[in-house]
């Protein structure tokens, strides 16, 4: 796949300048206070949904005391907590992209009415629970900066539950099991590494080529856009593209 990038090197790629815009930290708080209260307290330590949360906040330089007030907020500690709840919905982008889009929301026919509303609007549509996401299967992700020596990466992590790997000049994707994500992240950062993010994905089983310039800015627009509202969490996509193509395309 050489000269080619899937959805999970475009998000790593898309993280990088969201992490710099200190864009996702509303969303990041959200699901803090969705894991601290599904998990009854406030100590990350007895909650690896809750764990993962913080350490996914603290990847993207939110302030400690955010996060600690976002945990006792959702654990009820502190007052302001909201009530949000997990939904998917499935969905198909202009040129037959499959899309999976993760909601947390207060609102729940809110949420449906402004997904819906971007599918339809991008050119996209909506689509039966079911029909998308058995194209897709979750995976443990490690995401190193920079452009790194395989070998050296290799070395690192295959005790350590290392599966594959899929580099670019953005950085590289080190692929695990869900389970194996704390583990393999730990080996890397021991082994002096710049982790710049850990956690699970959908990724797709089949991707779906996009050779257009104007048909992949549709596309990537759409998704864009799905990530830009308040209640979505996670987009996820079968969208491949070829590098040149996305250098004309503004990410």
């Amino acid at each position: 796949m050489a000269g080619h990038s899937k959805w999970a090197n475009i998000k790593h790629r898309k993280a990088a300048q969201d992490k710099k815009r200190g864009r996702n930290f509303a969303k990041l708080i959200r699901a803090i206070e969705s894991s601290a209260r599904e998990a009854g307290s406030s100590d990350p330590s007895g909650s690896p949904s809750l764990a993962l949360a913080v350490q996914k906040a603290r990847d993207a330089d939110v302030p400690k005391d955010n996060i600690e007030r976002a945990c006792r907020r959702g654990a009820g500690e502190d007052d302001g907590g909201a009530r949000y709840e997990a939904a998917t919905y499935e969905g198909y982008a202009p040129g037959g992209v499959a899309v999976l889009v993760e909601v947390l929301t207060d609102n729940r026919n809110r949420a449906a009415s402004d997904v819906r509303s971007l599918f339809t609007r991008a050119g996209g549509s909506l689509a039966e629970p079911g029909s998308v996401s058995f194209l897709f299967g979750r995976r443990g992700q490690v995401l190193l900066d920079g452009a790194l020596d395989e070998e050296v990466v290799l070395a690192a992590g295959i005790e350590a539950g290392l599966e594959d790997l899929e580099s670019s000049e953005d950085g590289t994707v080190a692929w695990c099991t869900p389970s194996a994500v704390p583990a393999l992240r730990a080996a890397f950062e021991a082994q002096g590494l710049p982790v710049s993010g850990a956690g699970s994905t959908m990724v797709a089983n089949v991707t779906v080529r996009i050779d257009d310039a104007v048909e992949a800015g549709r596309v990537l627009r759409l998704l864009d856009a799905l990530e830009d509202n308040d209640d979505v969490q996670e987009v996820h996509a079968n969208l491949d593209v070829d590098e040149s193509i996305l250098d004309q395309v503004e990410l």
